[in-house]
């Protein structure tokens, strides 16, 4: 049996750096209060000449070196990201320019949000399964800032910018063992970025992103547990043969939770909401690469990632790394 394998993790993050104490001179909050109900302190915010395209790149390189592989060893294309460089072509083949691989699959998924990254490696994971391609790039990439309106205070404390990427490999190890999808189009008033395109002249005004905070966290906390029970029961495992957790990064209050329905400490759970915020469809990634190339995981671990977002959307991996 075919399986797919994490053969490198990438990620890269904008230089600039917006604290908690920097928000307090733009909106009506604290640092107490942030930390206090989201655990963020800080995020990175990207600068004019980066965008979803420019940090894919970057990422996409840093993965390649950690797997040893060129581009022209690359055999699949795919970029979540619900802030892409232009609305066509997609940020994806974008990406294949500048890597210089023109021909194989590329596109982008942008309408999973947060649950992006994993919709991504559960298609990446398909098309290598069934031998379709060797190597496929999964990438989640977001400027989440530039459709933040920053005198919303319950909704700019919360987003970051940067990039995450993961290199696939065919392998006859077990690598990704299960991935689970859902959606439920009921709850799409939840968390929502309108499309200014088609809107009557004098109605394009503020296009931010709007969220139902309180309703979100009820609804997560729920379908997560849900979600958790569905796949161990899949590959008929139990929570003590999980590793790792490596959620998405929303709250520290929704971490805490899922570490808890996993019986895991916090120690074994992937964070990087303290220094990063929420980075929509990259933060999966970048919790991965930052505990792979600090070495809290390690190859063999089993590791359980999940993303929770518009649509609303979610979803869960299961990997033997």
């Amino acid at each position: 049996m075919k399986y797919s394998k994490i053969i490198g993790t990438g990620g890269y993050l904008p230089e600039k750096v917006l604290t908690n104490y920097d928000l307090e001179k733009i909106v009506d909050t604290s640092h107490q209060w942030i930390v206090e109900r989201t655990g963020i302190h800080q995020r990175h915010i990207a600068a004019s000449n980066e965008s979803s395209l420019t940090m894919a790149e970057e990422a996409a390189r840093v993965a390649m070196a950690a797997a040893n592989i060129s581009s022209a060893d690359i055999g699949m294309i795919i970029i979540a990201t619900t802030t892409p460089e232009k609305i066509f072509p997609s940020t994806a083949c974008l990406l294949q320019q500048r890597l210089g691989i023109a021909g194989c699959p590329a596109f982008d998924l942008n309408s999973t949000a947060c649950a992006g990254f994993v919709y991504a490696l559960s298609i990446a994971d398909q098309f290598i399964r069934q031998g379709a391609v060797n190597n496929a790039l999964v990438i989640g990439s977001e400027v989440m800032s530039r459709v933040v309106d920053w005198s919303d205070r319950a909704v700019s404390i919360l987003f970051g910018d940067g990039a995450g990427a993961v290199l696939l490999g065919a392998s006859d190890e077990p690598g990704i063992l299960s991935t689970h999808l859902h959606a439920d189009g009921t709850h799409k008033d939840v968390l929502f970025l309108q499309n200014a395109l088609g809107k009557p002249t004098g109605l394009e005004t503020e296009l931010y992103m709007q969220m139902n905070g309180k309703q979100l966290f009820k609804l997560s906390v729920n379908i997560l547990g849900q979600l958790f029970d569905e796949t161990l029961a899949a590959n008929h495992l139990q929570k003590s043969d999980v590793d790792w957790l490596v959620p998405h990064q929303a709250n520290i209050r929704i971490i805490e939770g899922m570490a808890k329905k996993l019986d895991l400490p916090m120690e074994r759970v992937a964070i990087t909401l303290d220094e990063q915020g929420n980075t929509s469809a990259a933060s999966i990634p970048l919790a991965l690469d930052k505990a792979i190339r600090d070495q809290r995981i390690k190859r063999g671990d089993m590791l359980m990632l999940e993303g929770f977002g518009g649509g609303l959307a979610w979803g869960s991996a299961l990997i033997k790394y």
